[in-house]
């Protein structure tokens, strides 16, 4: 596998992007009302302008390797060559982990798709996480899908099966914390516990700009109940880790991650310092590079940039929205982001050893 210790130099440098989030489609099959790229997914159905296979190669080339490649939409798997894009960033950026979360659907599909992945990315830890936000009805009305609790969960066997075969699959859940779903999280993690083949439960805080901002009406004494469940089920081993080396470091920052989320949600404001577009970049499915999904203000489109990453990071347009960064103009809950934010943070080991010796 991939070593992650390869990364060491960015803890003090911090040079070189390490983690991308790509929307590879805007695309989705769900009418989730919470979602924060609603606007792009419901509005746009064409696929003219996304970036061709051709195009992402070059995207590629100009990256050095990643650490941790998440990507995203939309539905990922809707987009019909993600296997080839997949087989792309493996073979010129190496990505120690590669993060694919799906509403689980389209079941075969998915387990084909996946399953295609794994064969071809066998250095890789190819992690496939399952929305779910509710249980049977409860999560088909909250995402407006007849019939996805059932999917979801013949998505979940299947993808049980490829376990045991590839030792570089980890397979989990995350459930997007809700005003509509937040008193019913005790049940909701007691279900996720009792899947055998679930490796990992995240619970990801509501984000964005959406078009109903009701579902951001939360209580955060909920959300910090809910954290606290997952940290003693980790603690007291009624929950599983990851099965790659390296699980109890990723638990910990878990835990860590989490009860900076509540600080974070409580003092609104930023407690830690944050990388965004220095170790971490998004890239959407037209083109556009951005520092972090939660900003609006972007860097510029790699297309004006021919394909180069490292050269539109470095451009005039993208040294003020750094600036705004490194001097706390903005702060978030984003959790992918949060991962870079701890791990590349020596004043944070301390507090991660800590957890560590207690899982």
């Amino acid at each position: 596998m991939y070593s992650p210790l390869r990364h060491t130099a960015s803890i003090l440098s911090k040079g070189q992007p390490v983690q991308l989030t790509f929307f590879v489609t805007r695309k989705c099959n769900a009418r989730c009302p919470f979602c924060f790229y609603v606007d792009n997914t419901h509005n746009k159905e064409g696929s003219e302008a996304e970036l061709s296979l051709d195009e992402i190669k070059k995207i590629s080339l100009s990256l050095g390797k990643l650490l941790w490649l998440a990507f995203s939409g939309g539905e990922p798997y809707l987009r019909k060559d993600l296997v080839e894009i997949s087989k792309l960033f493996y073979d010129y950026n190496k990505p120690v982990m590669m993060l694919f979360p799906t509403n689980g659907l389209m079941p075969d599909m998915i387990k084909d798709k996946t399953e295609q992945i794994l064969k071809y990315c066998k250095k890789s830890v190819v992690t496939v996480k399952l929305s779910l936000d509710g249980l049977h009805g409860d999560h088909d009305v909250l995402r407006d899908t007849p019939g996805c609790f059932d999917k979801t969960m013949q998505t979940y066997r299947l993808l049980g099966e490829l376990l045991q075969q590839y030792p570089n699959f980890e397979l989990g859940i995350n459930t997007v914390f809700l005003s509509e779903n937040q008193d019913k999280m005790d049940e909701i993690i007691d279900f996720v516990q009792d899947l055998t083949n679930i490796k990992t439960h995240t619970i990801s805080m509501v984000r964005g700009r959406l078009a109903d901002s009701h579902f951001k009406e939360v209580d955060y004494e909920k959300y910090r109940c809910a954290i606290d469940r997952l940290e003693r089920n980790l603690k007291n081993r009624t929950s599983s880790l990851y099965r790659f080396r390296g699980a109890k470091l990723k638990a910990a920052q878990d835990i860590v991650q989490r009860r900076l989320i509540h600080q974070t949600l409580l003092a609104q404001k930023r407690h830690i310092p944050c990388y965004a577009g220095r170790l971490n970049l998004v890239l959407t499915e037209t083109g556009d590079v951005y520092p972090c999904e939660i900003l609006s203000t972007r860097f510029g489109n790699v297309r004006d940039y021919n394909y180069n990453m490292k050269k539109i990071v470095r451009s005039e347009k993208a040294r003020p929205v750094l600036d705004s960064i490194h001097n706390k103009q903005c702060y978030c809950t984003h959790e992918c982001y949060f991962i870079t934010n701890i791990l590349f943070n020596p004043r944070l080991y301390p507090t991660l050893a800590k957890e560590y010796v207690q899982l």
